[in-house]
């Protein structure tokens, strides 16, 4: 089960984050030559993101890439892509290499072709760190998108997704391919999000709430809260 990790102020659980994420990625640069990193979107992360951009880090020698990202042109203003690299890939951070979920837009077959070639052959990430949604999804696994089932069940690493609670088809990585990391953070802030989260827990229904997939599993991903300021 995952262990919580609870903080005063979102100040205090961005840094703290920054910096275990960092001994991570130091340790598996000079393990492995190189580390590999999955963000998420949205704007909880964003105070993250700060943090460890401005850490001194082997960026050249990290890999960086989303668990999911809204199908939109990078100029769109949902773009996570567009975010990442305005609030993380910034100063020294800039020579972190840079996988894009949605490198081929429009053409979604062509996209997913190459992601799922691309990720079938690289080996555990590292680091995975999630986000949550008010419905307990997380990526872009929802609990209302008839996808759900194939994201939990397949065996590819990445799918397509249309949610109907929310806007924009989605690519998001699979249950299987998210699970496939050395450690594993769920990044929530926020009373609602709390009590969101345990609940989903006590219910342990991981199609109603997406979420429990990784809060138990072969990685239980430790979970960062901290009341929004």
């Amino acid at each position: 089960m995952s262990e919580w990790h609870h903080f005063e102020t979102t100040a205090e659980l961005d840094s703290a984050l920054a910096e275990q994420v960092a001994n991570i990625l130091t340790d598996a640069v000079s393990a492995n030559g190189i580390a590999r990193l999955v963000v998420s979107g949205g704007s909880t992360p964003i105070g993250f993101f700060h943090e460890l951009s401005a850490l001194p880090l082997p960026w050249s020698s990290i890999s960086i890439m989303l668990a999911d990202e809204r199908w939109v042109a990078l100029d769109h203003k949902d773009s996570n892509e567009a975010m990442v690299r305005r609030e993380l890939l910034a100063g020294a951070a800039k020579e972190a290499n840079f996988f894009s979920l949605s490198a081929d837009f429009p053409d979604p077959v062509k996209n997913l072709d190459r992601v799922n070639s691309v990720m079938g052959e690289c080996p555990a990430f590292d680091i995975v760190i999630l986000g949550m949604g008010n419905d307990g999804h997380t990526a872009s696994l929802f609990p209302c998108a008839d996808e759900l089932n194939e994201g939990v069940s397949t065996a590819a690493p990445a799918l397509m997704v249309h949610p109907k609670t929310a806007p924009h088809a989605r690519i998001s990585l699979s249950k299987a391919r998210i699970q496939n990391t050395r450690h594993g953070f769920i990044h929530i802030a926020g009373s609602d999000k709390r009590q969101i989260l345990e609940q989903a827990v006590i219910d342990n229904d991981p199609l109603a709430a997406p979420v429990v997939n990784f809060v138990a599993g072969p990685t239980p991903f430790s979970i960062y809260w901290a009341p929004k300021n």
